[in-house]
């Protein structure tokens, strides 16, 4: 009986190439938190959502669930009647992971970040700077801006302001003051903070 060598290698190889999710489906299968459907079995359950909250069975509520095509998720057994709600469950759980991440992005801590400026500076310069702006802003922190001035510039010190404006109209998109430009001891000074969302 002869073996064919490079068949074999071939079949090795398909088994070895698998997906990991099909090695060990268990693995990598997402632990469930609530129960739904028919796991929720109570004589009474209070449903809540956009309208009023509704009493009924939770088999009344699995059926008016199941005829609008979602699912009867069960959010709080301690509560009596137990608190359930009507909605599709893959959009329950991505409605409570954005909340999560809106909850801790709300809760990092603000840093304030300097950033120096010239009245003799160059417009790319200036660009690269605001850029760095940008990603300190788009990333919750502020900016404080700050123009020193030298010299024959101390007599001059529109030139300070004028950089200023000419920076914050490059992040106009992202931000606002959160101190306007103000001169003091021949330094201009701005903060700037991320714009807020109406």
């Amino acid at each position: 009986m002869s073996i064919n060598y490079h068949l074999l290698l071939v079949l090795n190889v398909t088994v070895n190439i698998r997906p990991k999710y099909l090695m060990n489906p268990r693995k990598f299968q997402k632990e469930r938190k609530h129960k739904i459907n028919s796991e929720v079995r109570f004589p009474l359950v209070r449903i809540v959502g956009d309208g009023e909250p509704v009493v009924m069975s939770s088999f009344e509520a699995s059926k008016l669930a199941q005829s609008e095509g979602k699912d009867l998720i069960l959010i709080n057994e301690s509560q009596n009647p137990p608190i359930v709600k009507i909605e599709d469950y893959n959009k329950f759980l991505y409605d409570l992971e954005k909340a999560q991440k809106l909850k801790q992005k709300a809760t990092l801590k603000v840093e304030l970040k300097e950033i120096q400026l010239s009245c003799e500076i160059a417009i790319n310069d200036l660009q690269t700077k605001a850029r760095k702006a940008r990603e300190f802003i788009e990333a919750g922190d502020k900016v404080r801006c700050v123009v020193q001035m030298k010299g024959r510039q101390k007599s001059m010190p529109e030139r300070g302001s004028n950089v200023l404006e000419r920076f914050f109209d490059m992040l106009v998109d992202v931000c606002q003051h959160e101190d306007f430009p103000k001169y003091d001891g021949n330094k201009w000074s701005m903060t700037l903070r991320q714009k807020k969302v109406k």
